[in-house]
């Protein structure tokens, strides 16, 4: 609650980071629903933006002759990255997974909602991350922003995937974790 007028807020911290890249996993397996932990199966589930009951039929037939696992993560990942143009004007606090999907523009968050709702769908858990994704390592495309990419669980362990950039990065600096950006 602040009184009216001229507010200022300010903040000062130090973020330590070690410098990796995104882990690469190739051989880490999908675990099968009923050995999941019970603390990831909500990881499963639909959610605001991540409409799976709208659109386990096309994840199915776009993903199903694939492989469970890491080689289907990064098959969804390919997929996502090649099918939504990036344009900041094509955001919306409204848009949806389903929505990015038939309009095939959007904006990071699209590109992180619908990566989870395909993998959702094939039964892996995925969770939603947002936070800044510098420019470290990588050349320099336009002004350095937050960012949104997910985590798949996989193996008994998260991985970081991101379907817009599509490549592993270093230096993220997370925020916030959840089933999708309202969380």
């Amino acid at each position: 609650l602040a009184p009216a007028g001229v507010l200022t807020l300010s903040a000062d911290f130090i973020i330590r980071d070690p410098g990796q890249i995104d882990e690469y996993a190739p051989d880490a397996r999908q675990i099968a629903v009923q050995d999941l932990p019970d603390e990831v199966v909500i990881y499963l589930l639909g959610s605001r933006y991540c409409e799976t009951d709208r659109l386990s039929e096309i994840a199915w037939s776009l993903f199903g002759h694939h492989a469970p696992g890491w080689s289907l993560v990064q098959a969804i990942c390919d997929y996502v990255h090649n099918h939504i143009v990036f344009n900041y004007a094509d955001a919306r606090p409204t848009k949806s997974a389903w929505d990015a999907w038939h309009e095939g523009k959007g904006v990071c968050r699209d590109y992180a909602h619908l990566a989870v709702a395909f993998c959702r769908c094939m039964n892996i858990p995925a969770r939603y991350c947002t936070g800044y994704l510098g420019d470290i390592g990588v050349p320099v495309v336009g002004v350095m922003d937050f960012s949104a990419w997910f985590e798949v669980y996989l193996g008994g362990r998260w991985y970081t995937f991101d379907a817009r950039n599509n490549v592993p990065r270093m230096a993220r600096v997370l925020i916030a974790r959840g089933r999708d950006a309202t969380d």
